[in-house]
């Protein structure tokens, strides 16, 4: 491998950002004033994603094409490993059903900035270890984000993500989309959509995930989408997923034995948002949050998670 230029992370930022929402893009949106009253924050946020995401592992092309969908909560991405082929965007779940999802048995889950340029660096992390497509969900950021945010919810996420959720239906009403679950399950018809889509594509036949991995704050929309389908009888199906947590140990319902959770040794960040309760077994030396690995203390997830594939084998992912 060629050595790392230091411009790399900033060219893939700015190829996403010089493509985001234009005028005419904002104007044909179903709700133009919301777009436009969040594009500041969600650049922001796209910002912090180039700090705490590998983003140098995404193709400045691939970066562009991404742009419209940086803060598309719940839309989905098939990212192959790198040098494998470009990427794929798909808007909702029968999109990502027509592109070979039925195929992808990895399913990654990003959340400092909530963008879908930090979700695809994960995710090619992820898939770089294991040498296969890796299925992304996109947290976004919206209203629900903004006013939670405000409130602290930064950094009690844990604590406080139950008031997003109230925030949530303001989201609904606003981005001219209404996805509820309510009639099967009623006890997700308030989460965030990021975490509805979870819920249904964990209760899609069409599709068998053997691992669920997130970081930061996607640790937390696992375990919602997990105990909310516990709570529904509908997770008969997912005794034999593996879950591994990055920089966030959260609670995961009991029935999954497969768990591994990961943080840095200096991941104050991430303890502070974690459950004390919860032994990590995986604490890489001088470590940080972010896993940028262009600066330094960063978590190197792509070496993390090739080591937890030789190490546990077909116990990881079913």
């Amino acid at each position: 491998m060629p050595p790392l230029s230091p411009l790399e992370t900033p060219l893939v930022l700015a190829s996403a950002q010089l493509q985001r929402n234009t005028p005419a893009a904002l104007a044909g949106a179903k709700s133009p004033l919301r777009e436009a009253s969040l594009e500041l924050w969600r650049r922001r946020n796209t910002a912090l994603d180039a700090i705490f995401y590998d983003l140098k592992v995404i193709e400045p092309a691939e970066a562009a094409a991404l742009a419209p969908w940086l803060a598309c909560e719940g839309a989905l991405l098939i990212v192959p490993p790198s040098g494998a082929g470009s990427l794929r965007m798909c808007p909702d779940i029968e999109d990502f059903a027509q592109a070979g999802g039925a195929r992808v048995r990895i399913l990654a889950v990003a959340g400092v900035g909530s963008s879908a340029l930090g979700t695809a660096a994960y995710a090619r992390n992820v898939a770089d270890a294991f040498g296969e497509p890796v299925a992304a969900l996109v947290s976004g950021y919206g209203l629900a984000d903004l006013f939670t945010e405000a409130l602290g919810g930064w950094f009690w996420f844990g604590t406080l993500n139950r008031m997003r959720h109230a925030f949530e239906q303001l989201d609904d009403l606003t981005r001219g989309t209404v996805f509820d679950l309510s009639p099967d399950m009623p006890n997700v018809a308030h989460a965030s959509l990021d975490t509805r889509t979870l819920c249904a594509l964990l209760t899609d036949e069409r599709f068998r995930f053997g691992l669920l991995t997130g970081h930061s704050k996607g640790n937390l929309v696992i375990s919602e989408a997990l105990y909310a389908l516990r709570e529904a009888g509908a997770d008969g199906h997912l005794g034999g997923v593996g879950i591994v947590t990055v920089s966030a140990a959260i609670a995961m319902p009991p029935r999954y034995r497969w768990i591994v959770d990961v943080m840095g040794e200096a991941d104050w960040f991430g303890a502070m948002n974690s459950n004390p309760a919860i032994e990590v077994e995986v604490r890489p030396k001088n470590a940080w949050h972010h896993t940028n690995t262009e600066l330094a203390y960063h978590l190197p997830v792509r070496e993390v998670m090739s080591a937890l594939r030789r190490e546990r084998g077909s116990a990881l992912l079913q």
